[in-house]
């Protein structure tokens, strides 16, 4: 049971990179295989259309998203967090998911005609258990929130709730004060034990029809 915890901060180890750690810690408690990527510092361009993943089955561009993406199709769990950025996520965590989201697709089914309908057969994101993590000083994680869930939705996820949105509070004037926002804490916790809860039960399906 792995979950990867991917930071779109630009700056490390900031308000949202706290939350982030805080649902990942509670993860290992539980049981779980945790790694936390901060996207800072790599080099990630954003998806050129280029369609050359149609027949690669893989993105073409190298960069760091590659090593990136290799992390994301080996683990059961996926926590996205991103600060919000007039009520978007960041360009780090854009690029990442559109490349993400559309090699996957090609990684696993063929292009057709103009005129023909897909019938697609999943993705490489098939099934991978998804939440997103939204940090603001006041206002604005609606919308990032929803960015990475409507992603999650349309990559064949499965998408994890919980008592509260998991957004967080924090980082008025710049300061690092996650570590404030207890109710914030709270939400990230919970959100651990629904993911690790998740993903236990889907593998014990799955160990119960390979039996």
């Amino acid at each position: 049971m792995k979950i990867l915890g991917i930071c779109s901060s630009p700056r490390m180890e900031g308000n949202t990179f706290y939350y982030l750690k805080t649902a990942l810690s509670e993860a290992e408690k539980l049981g779980a295989e945790t790694e936390l990527i901060q996207l800072s510092g790599k080099k990630i361009s954003g998806c050129r259309t280029c369609y050359e993943c149609v027949n690669a089955k893989k993105c073409t561009q190298e960069d760091d998203f590659q090593e990136i993406f290799e992390k994301i199709t080996r683990a059961d769990g996926l926590l996205l967090a991103s600060p919000v950025y007039h009520s978007c996520i960041t360009p780090e965590m854009k690029c990442v998911l559109d490349r993400a989201g559309f090699s996957g697709r090609w990684a696993k089914n063929e292009m057709k005609e103009t005129k023909s309908s897909y019938e697609w057969k999943g993705s490489a994101l098939s099934g991978k258990i998804v939440a997103p993590v939204t940090v603001a000083r006041r206002a604005g994680q609606n919308f990032a929130f929803a960015e990475i869930l409507l992603w999650a939705a349309a990559n064949d996820c499965i998408i994890v709730g919980n008592t509260y949105w998991n957004v967080g509070v924090a980082g008025k004037g710049g300061a690092y004060n996650a570590n404030e926002d207890q109710e914030g804490i709270g939400i990230m916790t919970r959100l651990a034990g629904n993911m690790v809860d998740v993903i236990k039960k889907l593998n014990a399906e799955v160990n119960y029809e390979q039996a």
